[in-house]
């Protein structure tokens, strides 16, 4: 009997290529028409918000994790197994983040963990 496995989204893909300079802008051009989006103009989102501290951008990144996944600070407490206070004190940059709980929080709002880090 199959079981059932947890897919993860891969509704969006980024390409990167190796190859001469000169032909890059060939290559973009050529990829527009196929619904690609040319975005190596980005910044980082640590870059857009320099008015805030590497913990709070940490604790931004997991509430607006939490928030996509539709759950509260105390379910997803629920789900790891913490206290709701530390997921508050998390998302505040008040708690650090460690390699094992950054790994659990990417479990449960199915992300991957080192956004957290």
């Amino acid at each position: 009997m199959r079981e059932h496995t947890k897919k993860r989204p891969t509704e969006n893909i980024e390409l990167r290529f190796v190859g001469p300079i000169v032909n890059m802008a060939q290559a973009i051009e050529n990829l527009k028409p196929l619904g690609f989006v040319d975005t190596s103009d980005s910044v980082s989102w640590r870059e857009a918000y320099p008015e805030y501290s590497e913990g709070q951008l940490i604790g931004k990144a997991l509430a607006g994790a939490r928030y996509r996944q539709g759950l509260t600070q105390m379910k997803l407490a629920e789900l790891i197994g913490i206290p709701q206070r530390h997921v508050s004190e998390m998302e505040n940059g008040k708690r650090p983040i460690g390699k094992e709980m950054a790994k659990r929080l990417g479990n449960a709002l199915n992300i991957g963990y080192k956004v957290f880090l």
